[in-house]
């Protein structure tokens, strides 16, 4: 796995309500409390999760003037004409995450732009979907490496209003540091005081004998662009997997939680270009492009399925599919394939789909990997 993997945030569970216990940790013990866990080897998130308090939380603490090895400065928006600044640091690497999946690329932000809380990065290689509102604070961190003859990691880290992480930077040792430390100086500000509040519970799903099932299959059949999907589900109230449910057999299939292995070692082997989603509630992160080296990592307490690319990373946690489905959807340009993994509590892992531009049909490479991928019978 990359440095970075190791020496962040990853949590091996479903995220608890914040019990806010660690809030009443005298900041210095706190502290201290976390550098012992990191030289341990553990990650930020599941320090912070184990101390009642958000990673948002845990970072903020370490604002201020103290002597822990960890510092924080808060940052300021707009938070695009940050992103926009970044473009002058050259190579840097963007890590989009959730509970079961860390995406990695590294190149330079460019071509970013926003209207209103929606923003765009449509660089080469740093390939970004924005939801500017979502994203409640920021940081400057710094971190002693773990190893003393490296240079101390330099990140900014950006997290929603329950203090989960959203989208971080991190240098690459091709990044113009002065540029960098002098955008997160001009971003600084000490006087802000982020406060983190609880996640409230997630909706249940209507039953299914209120939603209007005929009516989604129509308006499924009628999409002209895959962007219409979450105008349709939002139309008739269904959650994204009880559409798929809802289309079995038409549009989706139930597929094996094994898909993902067979999905990227295809991929590899074929050399055929993929398009890897991955989302926060605050960004969703894309590569293009195709994967190279895969490998699987075990162990005693997780099941990784990793790629290990020069400039992509993706590493996966196998063991948390629950479901997986091949979805696909009508488009202008014909039918777009995608294959899409949630976790035991529902929530969306990943996405995966053939490389393509609008006006360009789905290549046939995809669709014959996507073909060869192991279904499961029909759910009753």
């Amino acid at each position: 796995m990359s440095a970075v993997l190791q020496t962040q945030t990853r949590t091996a569970g479903a995220t608890p309500a914040l019990d806010m216990a660690g809030a009443s940790l005298e900041p210095g013990r706190l502290r201290e409390q976390f550098e012992l866990a990191r030289r341990g080897g553990q990650r930020a998130r599941d320090i912070a999760l184990s101390l009642g308090l958000s990673e948002g939380q845990a970072i903020a603490a370490h604002a201020g003037s103290h002597e822990h090895g960890l510092k924080a400065m808060p940052l300021k928006g707009p938070w695009v004409d940050l992103l926009q600044a970044l473009e002058l640091c050259g190579p840097l690497m963007a890590l989009t995450c959730n509970e079961s999946v860390v995406h990695e690329k590294t190149g330079v932000y460019q071509n970013i732009s926003a209207t209103g809380h929606m923003g765009l990065a449509l660089g080469e290689e740093i390939d970004l979907r924005l939801f500017l509102g979502r994203w409640h604070a920021g940081f400057a961190v710094l971190e002693p490496a773990g190893d003393p003859k490296n240079p101390p990691l330099r990140s900014l880290q950006f997290f929603d209003r329950h203090g989960v992480a959203v989208h971080k930077v991190f240098t690459r040792p091709q990044t113009d540091i002065e540029t960098f430390q002098d955008i997160a100086d001009q971003f600084s500000d000490e006087a802000v005081g982020y406060e983190f509040t609880p996640a409230p519970p997630k909706p249940a799903p209507k039953p299914d004998a209120e939603l209007d099932s005929a009516g989604l299959l129509q308006g499924w059949r009628e999409m002209t662009d895959t962007h219409q999907f979450f105008g349709l589900i939002s139309r008739f109230g269904v959650e994204r997997q009880q559409a798929f449910r809802l289309v079995e057999g038409q549009f989706t299939e139930c597929a094996d939680t094994g898909i993902v292995r067979s999905l990227l070692d295809a991929a590899a082997a074929s050399g055929a270009s993929i398009m890897v989603f991955v989302s926060s509630s605050g960004c969703i992160q894309i590569h293009s492009g195709p994967i190279r080296r895969v490998q699987p990592l075990a162990t005693p307490t997780a099941r990784w399925l990793n790629v290990l690319d020069a400039g992509f990373n993706l590493h996966l946690r196998e063991d948390r599919i629950a479901h997986a489905w091949i979805v696909k959807k009508p488009t202008a340009d014909g039918v777009v394939t995608s294959v899409e993994i949630f976790d035991a509590a529902g929530e969306l892992m990943a996405m995966f789909f053939g490389s393509r531009k609008p006006g360009i049909p789905e290549q046939q490479a995809w669709r014959d990997i996507a073909a060869g991928l192991p279904r499961l019978q029909a759910q009753a």
